[in-house]
């Protein structure tokens, strides 16, 4: 070969490595938004950790935004419309993601089709909760007396189409019994109604009770997951009082708008995950009792995808329906 096509060659090879770098290297050039679509909520805890981290490592302000609504859907839609080029960032859950496509009649988006998993953040089970005035200490005399009388208690949840509603549907269906549904917009008025009488009982991810449990404000009955969380190895799960199938947990990701390119979600996912895994945020989430879990965007979307089937399967058994 001559020496000008070698030199020819080099200099395709130097520029296409050049352009390979740089689009492996996303630098956003303005203010990165976070939407929680739901108030108060772990989702919230969550993006507010997380935000400040990722401002520092992206030079970049990275600001939350809460857009609550319609069980998550108002946020998510929103995220789902905006421009594919990770500006916009969803810190999805449950509701929005993979129960409200079979819970509302015409849900305004598909999360499979509609936004681009990043990562995984965190999933912990839930804990079923009782106020403190409630005439209940134990989940045995919570279905006697709601099979009793099954117009007297009523349930607070986080959201409509929320792991907390669908989960108490779960119960109330394998139990046998009836309570009353309150949705709320978020876990901060929920649980305030709860400490207060108005409301009397719940399942909530520990971040949102476990506070006012420690303070004896609120009674912890049993736990939604496979085994006892550390913290309350006093607290039975469901599964050891009989309730072998109720096995819920509530989980939170972080999403960009379908068409984001790969980089912008390369860049996003690695600066997550590493923020995320830091000991500082590990031992912070631990203290809320969340299981860090830190996926890959594929890991993410085939969660996404069994956990749609899974409530799916749930919202047609027990016949919730929002219009």
């Amino acid at each position: 070969m001559k020496p000008v096509c070698r030199k020819a060659l080099a200099l395709v090879a130097l520029a296409t490595g050049c352009i390979a770098a740089h689009a492996q290297e996303w630098t956003p050039n303005k203010p990165i938004k976070i939407v929680v679509p739901i108030v108060g909520s772990t989702n919230d805890a969550l993006a507010r950790l997380v935000a400040p981290k990722l401002q520092e490592v992206l030079g970049q302000p990275v600001v939350v935004e809460n857009k609550p609504g319609a069980g998550g859907n108002i946020g998510a839609e929103y995220v789902a419309r905006s421009p594919a080029d990770g500006y916009t960032l969803l810190v999805g859950y449950n509701g929005p993601l993979a129960i409200n496509p079979s819970l509302f009649e015409k849900p305004p988006i598909d999360p499979q089709k509609d936004l681009m998993p990043i990562t995984l953040a965190v999933k912990s089970p839930q804990y079923l909760v009782a106020g403190p005035g409630a005439d209940f200490s134990s989940v045995k005399e919570f279905v006697a007396k709601a099979k009793a009388s099954p117009a007297k208690y009523s349930y607070a949840s986080v959201a409509m189409g929320s792991a907390s509603h669908l989960t108490m549907e779960m119960f109330k269906r394998a139990a046998g019994f009836q309570a009353t549904h309150v949705p709320y917009r978020g876990a901060t008025p929920a649980v305030t109604d709860l400490l207060a009488g108005n409301v009397h009982a719940a399942f909530m991810v520990p971040g949102n009770v476990l506070q006012f449990a420690k303070q004896g404000r609120l009674k912890l009955l049993a736990s939604s997951g496979d085994k006892r969380f550390p913290s309350t190895p006093e607290v039975p799960t469901l599964i050891e009082l009989g309730y072998k199938d109720m096995d819920a947990t509530g989980w939170v990701g972080f999403l960009a708008p379908a068409g984001t390119p790969k980089p912008v979600i390369d860049r996003l996912h690695t600066e997550i995950v590493k923020i995320l895994k830091t000991p500082e945020m590990t031992a912070r989430l631990q203290e809320m009792e969340f299981e860090v879990i830190a996926s890959t965007p594929q890991q993410f979307a085939a969660w996404i995808r069994s956990e749609t089937d899974r409530w799916g399967a749930v919202v047609k058994a027990t016949g919730a329906k929002v219009d």
